[in-house]
């Protein structure tokens, strides 16, 4: 907390007036994330693009807002496991949410051959979502890669492994 408070430049009485705990913060960062990146996802599948495209979209979309707030992915990421039952509780049906969404894109492309059935739509689903939750340990701004590049790669190593043989 005393982090937060010196790069917001507040005092802990100013931050505690807007958030009752600590759990109530570190809630509101991830809440912000998913709540952008759902309604981001909603926008995408409502386009109504063939599957590899929504998909994509969805992966690039994804990884740019993860990158974007990097810093509080990384401690959301770090501190989940110190939310009380309630937060952890609305943190999973958020998540929940997300991912189901996702999971019927490539699950309805599968019933209609668009997408092999090889791996299942909740397999692919968490594959890509547990390498986008583990950008805050490995990705670099400064790095090679921009963070839509790098969507565009995870995008393309998905969609190979759901291309029809």
């Amino acid at each position: 907390m005393q982090q937060v408070v010196d790069r917001a430049q507040v005092t802990k009485g100013a931050l505690y007036h807007y958030f009752d705990a600590k759990d109530d913060l570190l809630y509101e960062i991830y809440h912000a994330l998913i709540g952008t990146q759902t309604t981001d996802m909603d926008e995408i599948v409502a386009r109504g693009l063939p599957a590899a495209d929504t998909v994509r979209a969805i992966l690039v979309d994804v990884v740019r807002t993860t990158v974007d707030r990097l810093a509080e992915a990384a401690v959301f990421f770090r501190e989940v496991h110190k939310l009380d039952a309630d937060r952890m509780a609305a943190f999973r049906a958020d998540r929940r949410r997300y991912h189901e969404t996702f999971r019927t894109v490539i699950a309805d492309a599968q019933a209609t051959g668009e997408f092999a059935t090889v791996v299942p739509a909740d397999t692919v689903v968490q594959i890509a979502m547990g390498v986008v939750n583990q950008l805050p340990v490995w990705y670099r701004r400064d790095g090679p890669k921009s963070a839509t590049d790098l969507g565009n790669e995870i995008a393309d190593f998905i969609l190979a492994a759901l291309r029809p043989s």
